[in-house]
């Protein structure tokens, strides 16, 4: 066990690297999204919203192309483009983007 610890400490992806600490910085993203649910979508910015799935999208890649690969970091955009797509899908049926019933059309 104490093996596997001290292997994991000073891996290239270990706590004493980037590739620990800024996948678990990342996590605040995720968390601030969690907490936002419970907000009326009326307060949500849809250009934020965006901004934050290209962001997360182009880090999913980047986490994917790095060597080694960040797994951490692929974990923790993948739950904030999963996250910011549902804000974002709050926002657009709030703002009448994403309407649930269809509108009828006068029949002639």
């Amino acid at each position: 066990m104490a093996s596997t610890f001290r292997a994991f400490l000073n891996s290239p992806v270990g706590p004493k690297t980037t590739h620990f600490w800024g996948p678990v910085a990342n996590w605040g993203f995720v968390a601030a999204g969690l907490v936002d649910m419970n907000k009326p979508p009326e307060m949500i910015s849809g250009n934020m919203t965006t901004v934050m799935c290209i962001y997360s999208g182009l880090f999913m890649r980047f986490a994917w192309m790095v060597q080694p690969r960040n797994y951490l970091l692929l974990a923790c955009h993948a739950s904030n483009e999963v996250v910011q797509l549902y804000q974002l899908s709050r926002w657009g049926r709030a703002q009448g983007y994403l309407s649930q019933k269809k509108e009828e059309t006068p029949s002639t």
